[in-house]
């Protein structure tokens, strides 16, 4: 009897899945989209999944930014659209409400571990160690509301090599991006006396000055894809890249991550939140293709499965969530309680 049900069930879920799209548009395996940090991880995940399941079809992982990958997501439900968002940064409420518009109104937040917002250089490179405040004064636009003149890193401290400028980073649709902003540029920002004033006073002229980068060529967008950085970084000793803690940690070999307020980008710094660019990493579930998309729950216990501290993906770079974090979102992969939007921003 059990059996009977379940089957029709997922019969209900498919016919109800395909009424969404066109039939033209039917999918036999999972699709995740989403953000470049997270994809060596998801693509860990999957082939392993893949592996373990030859009678399926492998996941789709596809690389388009967090923010781009958020917009397909959140674009509807039926076949046609992804089942996962991968995410370096927390969805925001902007984002959530464009899901519940577009009918995408049952998601599961799931926290798969941590990283680290990394700042390196090549290894026989720039000589350089950082704080937020002068990584801030070296590029934003209009550093504490002032024209933007440093065109070399003395020129914000003289203590700082007599080098130009270079930085490769991520461009606005990544998480990586966002996470730049909030966890080393506001902070370097708003240890003005002046800025931490207008923060109370005008909070949308404080947060465009302090978040706004420079488009004179000293920051360099880069595309999506963070290996594209690593490679740039050894054509270009004297740069700086940005990107997530895992791609320096498989080039430890070329590269060497700069310190942050005296702290090493490193699994253990980054672990205890000690290293100034530590950050969350998420999957968004959509619970609508669930028992629909062949697969989906699988591929789901497949990360519990490897996210711990031991295992697989550790070894790649992605920092364990603690104990209880990770036991809590352990129980969300089958709970898979939905989102209500009230605590995002």
């Amino acid at each position: 009897m059990k059996f009977v049900l379940r089957t029709s069930l997922l019969a209900v879920a498919a016919v109800s899945l395909a009424a969404c799209g066109s039939s033209s548009d039917s999918r036999d395996n999972v699709r995740a989209v989403g953000s470049s940090t997270v994809l060596p991880f998801a693509k860990k995940v999957a082939e392993e999944y893949a592996r373990a399941n030859p009678e399926l079809k492998a996941p789709i992982i596809e690389s388009n930014g967090t923010g781009g990958g958020i917009e397909l997501f959140c674009a509807g439900v039926g076949t046609q659209h992804p089942d996962i968002a991968n995410a370096s940064r927390r969805m925001k409420a902007s984002e959530f409400e464009t899901c519940q518009k577009n009918g995408v109104t049952e998601i599961t937040e799931i926290e798969v571990g941590l990283d680290g917002i990394a700042f390196a250089a090549a290894k026989d490179g720039i000589d350089i160690a950082l704080t937020p405040e002068q990584v801030y004064m070296a590029l934003a636009a209009n550093p504490y509301g002032k024209k933007q003149t440093a065109t070399k890193w003395s020129d914000i401290d003289p203590s700082l090599p007599d080098i130009d400028i270079l930085v490769y980073g991520p461009p606005e649709t990544s998480g990586t991006s966002d996470a730049l902003k909030e966890l080393i540029l506001m902070p370097g920002c708003k240890s003005n006396a002046d800025m931490a004033a207008m923060k109370e006073s005008d909070e949308e002229r404080y947060e465009e000055i302090c978040t706004s980068l420079r488009t004179d060529g000293a920051y360099s967008k880069q595309g999506e894809q963070d290996n594209l950085i690593v490679k740039k970084l050894a054509q270009t000793p004297n740069a700086i890249g940005v990107f997530g803690y895992s791609y320096l940690e498989e080039n430890l070999g070329s590269l060497k991550g700069i310190a942050m307020n005296g702290v090493e980008p490193t699994y253990v710094n980054i672990a205890d939140f000690s290293y100034p660019g530590a950050r969350p990493l998420f999957i968004y579930v959509k619970k609508q293709h669930i028992g629909a998309i062949p697969g989906l729950e699988g591929f789901l216990a497949q990360w519990g499965q490897m996210w711990g501290k031991d295992g697989p993906l550790t070894s790649i770079g992605l920092i364990a969530n603690p104990d209880d974090k990770g036991a809590d979102m352990t129980s969300r992969l089958t709970a898979l309680p939905t989102l209500d939007g009230t605590e995002l921003k």
